[in-house]
Order: structure tokens, then C-alpha cells, then sequence
């Protein structure tokens, strides 16, 4: 199920953004990229509709996604 970010408390919104740059590991190629900028990033592809937030009731979680990589329909 996609979660509409706009819906989540900004405090919530943000623990998730983190979470997830966080997870994503470190290695950005020749530059390093700081959490916050990523997290910047995050929010970038979220306000765009690159990526979305996808609960997972199986899981119990919340995911980011490419919006491309789900077979919507």
C-alpha cells in the first residue's frame, strides 16, 4: 500500500527519510555525501513522485521504492 507522504507528521516523514539514507550505505563514488543532503535528496524524489513510501502489512514496514519499479496499473 503507498503511503502519501504529505499525510505523515513531518517529525515521522523525517525518521523515515534517515532511516532509509542511513541503510543505504556510504559509498557515493568520489565525493561523500553528507545524511542530511541525503535526506534532501529523499525528499526531492518523494515531492517529484520518483519514489514512494510502500507499507508492507506482511512485513510490518515502511519501504522507499522507484514509483517505476512497482507494477501499477
Amino acid at each position: 500500500m503507498i503511503i502519501p507522504h504529505q499525510q505523515l507528521a513531518p517529525d515521522t516523514l523525517d525518521a523515515l527519510l534517515e532511516e532509509h539514507a542511513l541503510r543505504d550505505g556510504t559509498d557515493y563514488g568520489e565525493s561523500e555525501v553528507s545524511l542530511s543532503e541525503k535526506v534532501a535528496q529523499l525528499r526531492c524524489q518523494l515531492a517529484s513522485g520518483e519514489i514512494v513510501l510502500v507499507y508492507s502489512e506482511l512485513h510490518e514496514s515502511v519501504n522507499l521504492m522507484l514509483k517505476s519499479d512497482l507494477n501499477l496499473t
